[in-house]
Protein backbone atom coordinates (compact mmCIF):
# COMPACT_ATOMS: atom_id res chain seq x y z
CA UNK A 1 0.00 0.00 0.00
CA UNK A 2 1.56 3.36 -1.00
CA UNK A 3 2.12 5.99 1.70
CA UNK A 4 -0.58 8.63 2.18
CA UNK A 5 1.95 11.42 2.77
CA UNK A 6 4.97 13.10 1.23
CA UNK A 7 8.36 13.23 2.93
CA UNK A 8 10.42 16.42 2.58
CA UNK A 9 13.97 16.04 3.81
CA UNK A 10 17.39 17.63 4.07
CA UNK A 11 20.69 17.25 5.91
CA UNK A 12 23.41 19.60 7.12
CA UNK A 13 27.06 19.04 8.04
CA UNK A 14 29.75 21.54 9.05
CA UNK A 15 33.22 21.22 10.54
CA UNK A 16 32.63 24.21 12.80
CA UNK A 17 35.84 25.71 14.10
CA UNK A 18 37.55 22.36 14.64
CA UNK A 19 40.54 21.33 12.50
CA UNK A 20 38.80 18.11 11.41
CA UNK A 21 35.33 16.66 10.92
CA UNK A 22 34.17 13.78 13.15
CA UNK A 23 30.39 14.15 12.73
CA UNK A 24 28.62 12.15 10.06
CA UNK A 25 25.02 12.18 8.83
CA UNK A 26 23.05 9.68 6.76
CA UNK A 27 19.55 10.11 5.31
CA UNK A 28 18.51 7.48 2.78
CA UNK A 29 15.34 6.10 1.24
CA UNK A 30 14.83 2.35 1.15
CA UNK A 31 15.96 0.94 -2.21
CA UNK A 32 12.84 -1.19 -2.69
CA UNK A 33 10.06 0.26 -0.49
CA UNK A 34 8.69 3.73 -1.25
CA UNK A 35 8.11 5.85 1.86
CA UNK A 36 10.59 4.04 4.09
CA UNK A 37 13.47 6.26 5.24
CA UNK A 38 16.45 5.93 7.60
CA UNK A 39 18.14 8.91 9.26
CA UNK A 40 21.34 8.62 11.33
CA UNK A 41 23.57 11.09 13.19
CA UNK A 42 26.96 10.05 14.59
CA UNK A 43 29.28 12.33 16.58
CA UNK A 44 32.70 10.70 16.75
CA UNK A 45 35.18 11.19 19.58
CA UNK A 46 38.77 10.11 20.07
CA UNK A 47 41.20 12.36 18.25
CA UNK A 48 41.65 13.03 14.55
CA UNK A 49 41.52 9.46 13.27
CA UNK A 50 39.75 7.70 16.16
CA UNK A 51 36.59 9.79 16.20
CA UNK A 52 36.21 9.82 12.43
CA UNK A 53 36.73 6.06 12.25
CA UNK A 54 34.03 5.58 14.88
CA UNK A 55 31.43 7.74 13.12
CA UNK A 56 32.31 6.16 9.77
CA UNK A 57 31.73 2.71 11.28
CA UNK A 58 28.32 3.83 12.54
CA UNK A 59 27.34 5.03 9.07
CA UNK A 60 28.57 1.88 7.33
CA UNK A 61 26.91 -0.48 9.82
CA UNK A 62 23.57 1.32 9.70
CA UNK A 63 23.53 1.50 5.90
CA UNK A 64 24.38 -2.18 5.49
CA UNK A 65 21.70 -3.30 7.94
CA UNK A 66 19.09 -1.01 6.37
CA UNK A 67 19.84 -2.42 2.90
CA UNK A 68 18.80 -5.86 4.16
CA UNK A 69 15.73 -4.58 6.00
CA UNK A 70 12.26 -5.61 4.81
CA UNK A 71 9.63 -3.20 6.21
CA UNK A 72 6.84 -5.70 5.56
CA UNK A 73 8.34 -8.46 7.72
CA UNK A 74 11.18 -7.13 9.89
CA UNK A 75 10.79 -5.27 13.19
CA UNK A 76 12.19 -1.71 12.91
CA UNK A 77 12.74 -1.48 16.69
CA UNK A 78 14.88 -4.62 16.58
CA UNK A 79 16.78 -3.28 13.58
CA UNK A 80 17.66 -0.05 15.41
CA UNK A 81 18.85 -1.93 18.50
CA UNK A 82 20.98 -4.12 16.23
CA UNK A 83 22.49 -1.01 14.64
CA UNK A 84 23.58 0.27 18.06
CA UNK A 85 25.10 -2.99 19.24
CA UNK A 86 26.77 -4.00 15.97
CA UNK A 87 28.29 -0.55 15.47
CA UNK A 88 29.50 -0.64 19.08
CA UNK A 89 31.15 -4.03 18.50
CA UNK A 90 32.87 -2.87 15.32
CA UNK A 91 34.17 0.28 17.03
CA UNK A 92 35.53 -1.80 19.93
CA UNK A 93 37.32 -4.11 17.49
CA UNK A 94 38.76 -1.08 15.68
CA UNK A 95 40.07 0.22 18.99
CA UNK A 96 41.83 -3.07 19.75
CA UNK A 97 43.41 -3.26 16.30
CA UNK A 98 44.53 0.37 16.18
CA UNK A 99 45.29 0.91 19.88
CA UNK A 100 43.02 3.94 19.89
CA UNK A 101 39.99 5.00 21.93
CA UNK A 102 37.32 5.72 19.32
CA UNK A 103 33.79 6.48 20.54
CA UNK A 104 30.63 7.76 18.91
CA UNK A 105 27.13 8.85 19.68
CA UNK A 106 24.26 7.52 17.58
CA UNK A 107 20.78 8.89 16.95
CA UNK A 108 18.76 7.04 14.33
CA UNK A 109 15.15 6.95 13.19
CA UNK A 110 13.17 4.86 10.71
CA UNK A 111 9.97 6.14 9.10
CA UNK A 112 7.76 3.36 7.78
CA UNK A 113 5.50 3.66 4.69
CA UNK A 114 2.51 3.68 7.07
CA UNK A 115 3.86 6.77 8.86
CA UNK A 116 4.91 4.76 11.90
CA UNK A 117 8.27 5.88 13.31
CA UNK A 118 10.83 4.25 15.58
CA UNK A 119 14.01 5.81 16.89
CA UNK A 120 16.96 4.96 19.13
CA UNK A 121 19.79 7.00 20.57
CA UNK A 122 23.02 6.51 22.50
CA UNK A 123 24.95 9.49 23.86
CA UNK A 124 23.99 13.15 23.48
CA UNK A 125 23.04 13.41 19.82
CA UNK A 126 19.33 14.19 19.87
CA UNK A 127 16.09 13.53 18.03
CA UNK A 128 13.17 15.96 18.32
CA UNK A 129 9.56 15.34 17.27
CA UNK A 130 7.55 18.47 16.56
CA UNK A 131 3.91 18.77 15.55
CA UNK A 132 3.51 22.08 13.76
CA UNK A 133 5.25 24.48 16.21
CA UNK A 134 4.94 22.30 19.32
CA UNK A 135 7.55 19.93 20.76
CA UNK A 136 5.96 16.55 21.42
CA UNK A 137 9.03 14.60 22.49
CA UNK A 138 12.81 14.59 22.44
CA UNK A 139 15.55 12.20 23.48
CA UNK A 140 17.15 12.54 26.91
CA UNK A 141 20.93 12.74 26.75
CA UNK A 142 23.06 9.99 28.22
CA UNK A 143 25.21 12.60 29.94
CA UNK A 144 26.42 13.65 33.38
CA UNK A 145 24.37 16.85 33.42
CA UNK A 146 21.20 15.11 32.24
CA UNK A 147 21.54 12.76 35.21
CA UNK A 148 21.74 15.81 37.47
CA UNK A 149 18.62 17.27 35.84
CA UNK A 150 16.77 13.97 36.27
CA UNK A 151 17.65 14.00 39.99
CA UNK A 152 16.45 17.60 40.34
CA UNK A 153 19.92 18.97 41.08
CA UNK A 154 20.05 21.18 37.97
CA UNK A 155 17.51 22.91 35.77
CA UNK A 156 17.61 22.40 32.01
CA UNK A 157 18.98 25.93 31.62
CA UNK A 158 21.74 25.31 34.17
CA UNK A 159 22.64 22.02 32.49
CA UNK A 160 22.89 23.76 29.12
CA UNK A 161 25.70 26.01 30.35
CA UNK A 162 27.35 23.59 32.78
CA UNK A 163 31.15 23.22 32.31
CA UNK A 164 30.74 19.42 32.18
CA UNK A 165 27.82 19.43 29.75
CA UNK A 166 29.82 17.38 27.24
CA UNK A 167 30.63 14.52 29.64
CA UNK A 168 28.81 11.36 28.54
CA UNK A 169 27.81 8.45 30.75
CA UNK A 170 27.25 6.13 27.80
CA UNK A 171 28.00 5.90 24.08
CA UNK A 172 29.28 3.50 21.45
CA UNK A 173 32.84 2.24 21.85
CA UNK A 174 32.99 2.48 25.65
CA UNK A 175 34.11 -0.48 27.77
CA UNK A 176 30.55 -1.21 28.88
CA UNK A 177 27.51 -1.94 26.73
CA UNK A 178 26.10 1.28 25.26
CA UNK A 179 22.69 2.61 26.25
CA UNK A 180 20.11 2.28 23.49
CA UNK A 181 16.99 4.23 24.44
CA UNK A 182 14.08 3.62 22.08
CA UNK A 183 10.97 5.61 21.25
CA UNK A 184 7.92 4.78 19.13
CA UNK A 185 5.48 7.06 17.31
CA UNK A 186 2.39 5.18 16.12
CA UNK A 187 1.84 7.51 13.16
CA UNK A 188 3.44 10.75 12.09
CA UNK A 189 0.71 13.22 11.19
CA UNK A 190 0.90 15.85 8.45
CA UNK A 191 2.70 18.81 10.02
CA UNK A 192 5.09 16.55 11.93
CA UNK A 193 8.83 17.23 11.77
CA UNK A 194 11.71 15.07 12.94
CA UNK A 195 15.06 16.70 13.67
CA UNK A 196 18.11 14.60 14.49
CA UNK A 197 21.26 16.56 15.37
CA UNK A 198 24.55 16.51 17.24
CA UNK A 199 25.35 18.70 20.23
CA UNK A 200 27.30 21.03 17.95
CA UNK A 201 23.91 22.19 16.69
CA UNK A 202 21.35 21.79 19.50
CA UNK A 203 23.58 23.54 22.04
CA UNK A 204 22.72 26.88 20.41
CA UNK A 205 18.92 26.59 20.31
CA UNK A 206 16.04 25.99 22.68
CA UNK A 207 13.15 23.75 21.65
CA UNK A 208 10.74 26.62 21.00
CA UNK A 209 13.16 28.30 18.64
CA UNK A 210 13.73 25.07 16.75
CA UNK A 211 9.99 24.47 16.52
CA UNK A 212 9.26 27.91 15.09
CA UNK A 213 12.06 27.77 12.56
CA UNK A 214 11.24 24.24 11.36
CA UNK A 215 7.58 25.11 10.92
CA UNK A 216 8.33 28.29 8.99
CA UNK A 217 10.88 26.92 6.51
CA UNK A 218 11.12 23.90 4.19
CA UNK A 219 13.82 21.39 5.24
CA UNK A 220 16.62 22.59 2.97
CA UNK A 221 16.21 26.23 3.98
CA UNK A 222 15.79 25.24 7.64
CA UNK A 223 19.00 23.20 7.56
CA UNK A 224 20.93 26.08 6.01
CA UNK A 225 19.52 28.56 8.51
CA UNK A 226 20.28 26.34 11.52
CA UNK A 227 23.87 25.79 10.43
CA UNK A 228 24.35 29.51 9.78
CA UNK A 229 22.86 30.54 13.13
CA UNK A 230 24.84 27.93 15.06
CA UNK A 231 28.03 29.17 13.44
CA UNK A 232 27.25 32.78 14.35
CA UNK A 233 26.37 31.91 17.94
CA UNK A 234 29.51 29.81 18.39
CA UNK A 235 31.61 33.00 18.03
CA UNK A 236 34.56 31.15 16.54
CA UNK A 237 34.53 28.25 19.03
CA UNK A 238 32.02 25.92 17.41
CA UNK A 239 32.10 22.12 17.42
CA UNK A 240 31.42 19.88 14.42
CA UNK A 241 27.69 19.87 13.74
CA UNK A 242 25.32 17.65 11.83
CA UNK A 243 21.56 17.42 11.33
CA UNK A 244 18.85 15.59 9.43
CA UNK A 245 15.32 16.93 8.96
CA UNK A 246 12.18 15.08 7.83
CA UNK A 247 8.85 16.90 7.38
CA UNK A 248 5.56 15.10 6.82
CA UNK A 249 3.28 16.69 4.25
CA UNK A 250 -0.21 15.48 3.31
CA UNK A 251 -0.72 14.41 -0.31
Amino acid sequence: MPPSFRLLASTGLHRGDRPYQQDQVLLIAHARIHGCVLGVIADGMGGLSGGRKASDQVMLTCQQLFERYDPAHDDPAVLLQTMVHEAHTVIRLTAIAAEQEPHSTLAAFIVQPSGECHWVHSGDSRIYHFQDAQLLHRTRDHSYVQALVDRGELTEAQAHNHPQSNVLVGCLGSSSAPPATAHHIAKLAPGSTLLACSDGLWHYFDADELAQLLQALPPREAAECLVQQARLRACGAGDNLSLAIIKIQAL
